[in-house]
């Protein structure tokens, strides 16, 4: 059973007998619920975790290892308590300013998240793994679970999705630290920086995922996409292969948000319309693999890194 406010509160010891705490909600959240704490001169973030979110493939234990990673190269939160078992995070509050999309859209600042995520694929080894393919999967059998009406077309769309794995598995990636949730929520810039928030999803997985994921929440053209590339790996040209994985790899990034509504369907209490989400990104995935090109984009995977 989740804590109140004020239950959660009393368990962080650097708040105990405050006189002068002050919480203020933090609006935003999909998944859960934030608050503002102002004590003793300074500002924390206090995020209180929503019911059922293992079944998200959440882990509160990786998450927090992997913020612990993050925040130490200055790209993330600092972490100043953990409540356990709950898994709920007290954060410095970081006095930024949100990045709207048509900003983070342009080449200055596609370089900046390349160079940010750069530093995240770069981290030692972080606890946890994300297999998008298999995320996708068992989003679909909680869905089913909790009674969730899927699609028509979700049998389509799961060959579909088989066949890209298929044909990006002929040359497997690496696994890396990944974030797997660049949704323009989860930035933040102050005058030197840009901080990368909410690590839930976390974990050792595929670098493109990330680009990919990036790429569709914030809808960049084919030049933006190539200029992204082109600054993520620090290089002139992008090849055929890098592209194909990309667009691919935007479809299963689709796909995996338009199942995560789905589930979110079955078990959230937030006041937020998942199913118009759910639906927003199936739609963009069956565009995507109308393409006329989605067939050559599979076969030039299997045939290049």
């Amino acid at each position: 059973m989740a804590l109140s406010l004020d239950e959660a509160i009393a368990r962080v010891p650097h708040w105990a007998g405050a006189s002068d705490l002050i919480a203020t909600p933090l609006g935003g959240g999909i998944t859960n619920n934030n608050f503002r704490i102002d004590v003793g001169g300074q500002s924390f973030v206090l995020r209180i975790s929503g019911e059922d979110t293992d079944l998200l493939g959440i882990s509160r234990e990786h998450e927090h290892g992997a913020l612990l990673a993050a925040a130490k190269l200055g790209i993330a939160p600092e972490v100043v308590y953990f409540i356990q078992p709950e898994g709920y995070l007290v954060t410095r509050f970081i006095d930024g300013r949100p990045v709207p999309p048509e900003e983070l859209r342009q080449p200055e600042n596609i370089l900046r998240v390349m160079q940010t995520v750069r530093k995240i694929h770069t981290l030692p080894a972080i606890p946890g793994t994300f297999g998008a393919f298999r995320v996708i999967h068992e989003y679909a059998e909680t869905a089913r679970r909790y009674k969730v009406k899927l699609p028509r077309d979700y049998d389509w769309l799961a060959r579909e999705l088989r066949d890209a794995e298929i044909a990006l598995l002929a040359h497997p990636f690496k696994a890396c630290p990944c974030h797997n949730d660049l949704l323009n929520a989860n930035f933040l810039a102050d005058d030197e920086r840009l901080y990368v928030l909410d690590w839930e999803y976390a974990g050792m997985g595929d670098a493109f995922f990330d680009l990919a994921n990036f790429s569709s929440h914030h809808e960049l053209s084919e030049e933006q996409d190539r200029w992204m590339l082109e600054c993520y790996f620090d290089e002139d040209k992008v090849t055929q292969g890098q592209g194909a994985r990309l667009r691919i790899m935007k479809v299963v990034s689709d796909m995996r948000e338009a199942s995560w509504g789905l589930v979110q369907i079955g078990i959230s209490k937030l006041d937020f319309d998942f199913q118009g989400y759910a639906d927003k990104f199936f739609g963009r995935a069956v565009e995507k693999i109308q393409n006329p090109l989605w067939e050559e984009w599979l076969k030039e995977v299997s045939k290049h890194v």
